[in-house]
Order: structure tokens, then sequence, then C-alpha cells
């Protein structure tokens, strides 16, 4: 096993916005700060470069990066403006944000060939990002503010893999939502025929009905739209007024509520029954990590609003003509079991496969041996087409 070397990447470029969106330093000085972690093995120079990125988590705690630093490859975790809080993220500046640090790779750390690793929510982004490369036509954000996407050169990437990834932050989070809810304001009003964490339901045994899940189902679209209707009529609203005031925050309640986490034999994968990766879904659903549950109005439309948001990884995959590469992990307790199969379907590239780690959880917890199979598979399929 090679000796790693983490190298700390700082990167920052002028900010252009009309108020400031984070606490602290970055954005409100007029820059935008960037920093990453370059994993190397320190014996082994490369002209490839492993770009793994998400919208809001740095990944270098994850247990694939550094595995595939281990096999000899150079690993890049890139953090982007939103890094540990997504409550004002925008999907759109975070593209600038990847192409910075790829310009970089390219023109400044002398990397030649750049694969895009789209961990969990980093594949929508990752196809997004891939899909403007290629295809460049953003000229604003969902919510009208202009941010030139196409405009800002961004430079492809020579391959695109998508491990253990949703089709969309969005899809996910209407996946997800507790349609119990009849009151945004007031989490403890609940349809109790909606309600799955209603009192016993644990001692549970009998599947849910095709009947109750049309009907569960439709009532998490419903509610999804209610709350995107509510964030267009206050953006309008403040608007409108045409003051200094120009975004709101808020919170969405109950945002862990699917069915497949309570019942193993909808979309079956080899998932622990009554479980998820953020842990038990009942203390999720209401706990501050869950998905949106701190959210700007941009912010939303942006990136949890399925009829806004551009990262949907079902829609730009078209537009992916480099080789690609999809791992599903076979007992995912994050990342619902049809989506991987969907994207890679939908994926525009020729040069495309489609590999399945039996037993993986979402993030290999205790699983030594199933992280060494996933780390395998990636790095047989870069080093067959040259990418080490």
């Amino acid at each position: 096993m090679s000796e790693l070397a983490f190298d700390w990447k700082h990167i920052a470029f002028t900010a252009k916005q009309a108020f400031t969106e984070t606490y602290g330093f970055n954005g409100s000085q007029g820059m935008t700060h960037l920093e990453g972690v370059v994993i190397r093995p320190v014996d082994r120079p490369s002209r490839t470069l492993l770009i793994f990125m998400h919208p809001s988590s740095t990944l270098q705690l994850l247990p694939l990066p550094r595995a595939m630093a281990e096999l000899g490859f150079h690993v890049l975790c890139a953090g982007s403006r939103y890094q540990r809080n997504d409550t004002a993220l925008i999907m759109e500046n975070v593209l600038l944000d990847l192409g910075a640090y790829i310009r970089a790779a390219k023109e400044d750390w002398g990397y030649e060939r750049i694969v895009l690793c789209g961990w969990s929510g980093g594949g929508s982004l990752t196809m997004l990002y891939q899909s403007q490369a290629e295809r460049p036509s953003i000229t604003q954000t969902p919510a009208g503010d202009p941010v030139d996407v196409a405009g800002a050169g961004l430079i492809p990437a020579d391959a695109v893999l998508s491990l253990a990834a949703h089709a969309s932050r969005s899809v996910l989070l209407q996946e997800w939502l507790d349609p119990s809810m009849r009151n945004e304001t007031d989490p403890d009003d609940r349809d109790p025929e909606l309600d799955l964490y209603r009192p016993g339901y644990e001692a549970r045994t009998e599947p849910y009905s095709p009947e109750f899940v049309a009907r569960y189902r439709a009532a998490q679209v419903a509610r999804m739209q209610r709350i995107t209707n509510g964030v267009l009529e206050r953006l309008e609203d403040l608007r409108r007024r045409g003051g200094k005031e120009m975004e709101r925050a808020f919170v969405t309640y109950r945002t862990m509520a699917d069915p497949r986490f309570l019942d193993p034999t909808l979309e079956p994968n080899g998932r622990k029954p009554g479980w998820s990766y953020l842990g038990h879904p009942e203390t999720v659903n209401s706990g501050p990590a869950g998905l949106g549950r701190f959210s700007t109005l941009r912010s939303w439309l942006s990136q949890w609003s399925p009829a806004h948001s551009r990262a949907n990884s079902l829609i730009t995959a078209r537009d992916i003509s480099v080789p690609f590469l999809a791992i599903e992990c076979g007992a995912d307790d994050a990342v619902p079991q049809p989506h991987t199969a969907a994207v890679f379907a939908a994926v525009g590239s020729a040069d495309r496969e489609m590999k399945l780690v039996e037993g993986a959880n979402h993030y290999f917890v205790n699983q030594p041996e199933r992280l060494a199979t996933a780390a395998g598979i990636v790095s047989e399929w870069l080093r067959t087409r040259g990418y080490d």
C-alpha cells in the first residue's frame, strides 16, 4: 500500500452576487473561496485526476476516495462554496465552483485528464456539469437571477462515474417527503391515515398495499407542489415590494418518510428494514439533518423543486458522450434501488457500463471487502481506458 500525501488546495475568484448568501468570509468580501484536498501516493506521479465533489458535503473522510488513492490514483475531494451548509445552495453556482477546480487542475496543477466521480448527491451535480460543459445553455438560475454558466468556458471531463448516486436531490426529497403534514408551520398537525409513524407502526408485519402506496405518492407530489407554490409567491412578493429585502429562509418539516424504509418489499434490495443512512427514519424525519430542512427561496427552486431544479440526471444524462461507469450498492440505505439503473439507461454515451456491488451499504460502513470490490471495479475500468 502506497504512502499517501494530502495536499490542501485553495481557489479564489471574484464573487458576483447581489447579496451575501453564506455566513463568514466566503462571498461577503467580494471573493468566492473554495477548499479541497488532493490525496495521492507520494511515489507515483499521474496525469489523471479523479474529482469527487458533492454540492454541500466534503468527501475526504469517505472511504472510496482514499481507497482509490491507495490503488495509485490522484484524487481531489473538492468542496463547494456551500460545503457543510446547503441552506442557500444554488446548483448553478456549484457548476462554476467545479469548473474552477477543473481549470486549476489542468492549467496550474499539471493534470491532463479529468474523471468526474459523482458520489451520492454528487451524481446529479457531475452529470449536470458535464452536460453543460458539452452543451452550454444556462444563463440564469431557476429564480431568474443571472448566472453565466453558458459563458464560463466549462472544461468537459474525460469520463464520468456515478457511484451510489441518486437521480436528483429534488426527486429524492419528493420521494421522502412526509405527506401527512397538513400545516407547513405546525409539524404536529398530521393526517393519521398518511402518517407512517403513527403509534404502533413498528409492529407492522404486512407490506403496504399498492393502493396505499399510490395514494401516498400522490400526496407527496401534492405537498411538494404546495411548498413550491408558496416559495414562488413569497419570492414574487419580495420583488414587487422593490426594497432591499431580497430573500427569505424557511423550515420544511418532516422530510424522511419514504415507505421503502419501513417496507423492504417495495423496490427491494439488501437494505436493513427500518433504517436509513442517517439513522432511524422516524428520528431523521424531524431531525436537523433531514434533506431540505433549512432553505432559502432561491435554493429551494435550484436544488429541491423537481419542477425547477436542473440537476436531474434522468434529463442531463442524455447529453453525456464521454465514457461512463455506474456502480449500484446492493444494500444501499440511502439511494432508492431503481435510481442507478434509470440513470444508466438514460446516458447518451456509447461507452457505458454498470456494475452492482452485492450487499454494499451507502457508505461501505464496516464493509472493507465490499469497499475493496468497488475500488477494484473503478480501478480496472479506468486503467482499461488509460485513465491512470
